[in-house]
C-alpha cells in the first residue's frame, strides 16, 4: 500500500516535537511492515526512509498529491471540503479539541476512546511512539526531583498548579517546556529554589531529564486528547500525578499513578508514592508503542478503502465539557 501522510509540519522533528513525531514513528513503522510511504509536509523537511514533497502553498494542495497514492492520511485540516472535494480514499487525524460547531470530515479518526466520544464518534486510534529512538532506561539512578512536560504558557496546561503540587508534597519540580516569565499568558513568577526551568528542551536533554524523575506532576484544566508527555514519562519509570480528564483516565493505571483534581490529593500522593517504576515503562512500551499504532492505522486505511465512511455522520465537538474542577 502505497499512503501519503499530508503535515503542515516540519520533519524530523526538531526540539520537544507532538505532531512531527508521531508522524514520524507512524510512518517508520509503516515502512517496515513492507508499506511504502511518502510525506507531503512543509519546506525543509527530509526522510531517509521515505519519499518526501515539500507543500507549495501556492497551488492547490489536491494537485500535489501523488496519483499512485492508495490512502491519504491528513493530519491537519485543508481549506476544502474532503468528503466532497477529495475524489480518493482518506482519513483525517484530528489532533486537538475541534471547535464547538465545527463538522469534522466523515472519515475523521481520534487519539483516544474519550476524544472520540466528545466528539460524537467511536474512532480512534492511541498515538504510539518508537520507543528505539529514547534510549534504555537507567532504573538504578537516584531519583530526587518529579517534573512537568509540556507547553508551559498554555493556560489549559496548569504549570502553576504543577509548582503548587511539588511545594505542597515538599519536593523539587523541573519544568521541561517553560521559562520562569510569561505574563501574556496568565504564567506567573516563582522564586522557589525547588523549580528550576528547562525551557523548550528535546533531544537527548529531555530524556536525561525524564531518566532522573520520579514522576510526572501534569494537572491539566483541559481534556487532555492522548498525552504524548505522559507516555514518554511512563516509558523512563515515571509515575504520573495528574487531573482524570480527557484521555488519561485510559493511559494512566493506578500502578502507574494517581489522578484527582485536588491538588491536595496529588501532594500527598507524590510525598507517599511507592510505585514500580517498572510498571510504568512495561505499559508504556505495550500499550503505546508506534508499532501498535501502525497496526490500528492500517485497519482504519482498510476500513477507509472498503467502507463508504467511517462514522456515519460529521464528528463535532460536544457541548458540556468545559469548566473543569481545580482545588488549588
Amino acid at each position: 500500500m502505497h499512503i501519503l501522510i499530508v503535515s503542515h509540519t516540519q520533519i524530523p522533528v526538531v526540539t520537544y516535537g507532538g505532531t512531527e513525531r508521531v508522524i514520524w514513528d507512524l510512518g517508520q513503522a509503516l515502512v517496515e511492515n513492507g508499506h511504502r510511504v511518502t510525506y507531503l509536509v512543509a519546506t525543509g523537511s527530509v526522510c531517509a526512509f521515505a519519499s518526501v514533497i515539500h507543500i507549495d502553498n501556492s497551488i492547490d494542495l489536491r494537485q500535489q498529491i501523488p496519483a499512485d497514492v492508495d490512502i491519504v492520511h491528513f493530519h491537519f485540516h485543508p481549506n476544502f471540503d474532503l468528503d466532497q472535494e477529495l475524489g480518493r480514499p482518506y482519513i483525517f487525524t484530528e489532533h486537538g479539541n475541534s471547535g464547538e460547531n465545527r463538522k469534522l470530515p466523515l472519515n475523521a479518526v481520534f487519539l483516544s476512546a474519550n476524544h472520540a466520544e466528545r466528539h460524537g464518534s467511536n474512532q480512534f486510534v492511541y498515538n504510539g511512539l518508537d520507543w528505539r529512538h529514547y534510549g534504555s532506561v537507567d532504573f538504578k539512578r537516584s531519583r530526587n526531583y518529579f517534573h512537568f512536560l509540556g507547553k508551559a504558557a498554555w493556560r489549559v496546561k496548569n504549570v502553576s498548579g504543577a509548582i503548587d503540587v511539588a511545594l505542597m508534597a515538599g519536593q523539587r519540580l523541573s519544568v521541561l517546556g517553560g521559562d520562569r516569565l510569561n505574563f501574556k499568558r496568565g504564567f506567573r513568577l516563582t522564586l522557589s529554589p525547588k523549580i528550576r526551568f528547562h525551557g523548550m528542551v528535546g533531544g537527548d536533554t529531555k530524556f536525561d531529564l525524564l531518566n532522573g524523575s520520579a514522576g510526572l506532576i501534569f494537572p491539566v484544566r483541559w481534556h487532555e486528547p492522548f498525552g504524548l508527555a505522559v507516555i514518554e514519562s511512563m516509558y523512563f519509570g515515571c509515575a504520573v500525578f495528574a487531573t482524570p480528564y480527557g484521555a488519561l483516565p485510559e493511559i494512566v493505571t493506578p500502578e502507574c499513578g494517581t489522578l484527582s483534581s485536588s491538588a491536595r490529593t496529588l501532594a500527598e500522593a507524590v510525598k507517599t508514592q511507592n510505585l514500580d517504576p517498572h510498571d510504568c515503562h512495561q505499559r508504556a512500551i505495550e500499550c503505546f508503542s508506534a508499532q501498535t499504532m501502525c497496526k490500528n492505522y492500517l485497519l482504519k486505511y482498510e476500513q477507509a478503502l472498503t467502507l463508504d465512511w467511517l462514522n456515519p455522520l460529521p464528528p463535532e465537538l460536544q457541548p458540556g465539557f468545559k469548566n473543569l474542577p481545580w482545588a488549588a
